[in-house]
């Protein structure tokens, strides 16, 4: 069956690595990634287990309550309750548009597939994202975790996609992430997918798969 949509990540796909983000504010904060980690698991315990950013990508803790729960774990660590207040603007900062992916998706639209985008994001972030990216000008729907509350890699946010693609079966769609259990549940769907690695390699992939 042909592929006649396109579904694509945000988030190291259509911008460089996340990494650059949380590295920048590793640099201005003097918090590392580990220490980090470990105050999203003292966060978690105040949460029933609940990952503090998995709630935070579905909507369901804002992220004033998600930068409280990360300064309280880290005062404990620190021994000084750490100033947050600016960790989004120096996230987005740092996470800078990645004009080839960008390009060969507007390409793809302008040769008439069906476009969409799914990104597990934050709401109080979407000016700062959508402002990297002619977003409405390539993707026809755009599924937001933060604002549908779920997430990938659950199979009903794809399903969601695929609902807001109407018409199009899950074979006919053709998915790109930068990370690999999104793809294999895509896959899972039925839904053919690409693992973002670099931009060479996607491209080459999805240009493979479309000619076929």
């Amino acid at each position: 069956m042909p592929i006649r949509a396109v579904i694509s990540d945000f988030g190291g796909v259509l911008s460089l690595p996340l990494i650059r983000g949380f590295a920048a504010f590793q640099d201005e904060s003097g918090v590392d990634m580990e220490q980090l980690g470990r105050a999203m698991i003292a966060g978690a315990d105040k949460l029933d287990g609940k990952h503090p950013l998995f709630e935070l990508e579905c909507g369901r803790i804002t992220e004033d309550h998600f930068l409280d729960l990360i300064r309280d774990g880290l005062e404990a660590e620190l021994g000084h309750r750490p100033v947050m207040h600016r960790f989004k603007e120096i996230f987005f900062e740092a996470l800078q548009p990645n004009p080839p992916m960008i390009e060969l998706m507007a390409d793809l639209r302008d040769r008439g597939y069906r476009m969409a985008m799914l990104t597990n994001n934050v709401r109080e972030w979407e000016p700062l994202w959508r402002a990297k990216l002619p977003v409405d000008e390539i993707f026809e729907t755009v599924v937001d975790s933060a604002f549908v509350g779920m997430r990938k890699p659950d199979h009903e946010i794809y399903e969601l996609t695929l609902d807001r693609l109407d018409g199009i079966d899950a074979e006919e769609c053709l998915f790109v992430d930068d990370i690999e259990l999104n793809c294999i549940a895509a896959r899972e769907l039925g839904i053919t997918a690409v693992h973002f690695l670099d931009n060479d390699q996607a491209i080459a992939e999805i240009e493979s798969i479309l000619g076929e």
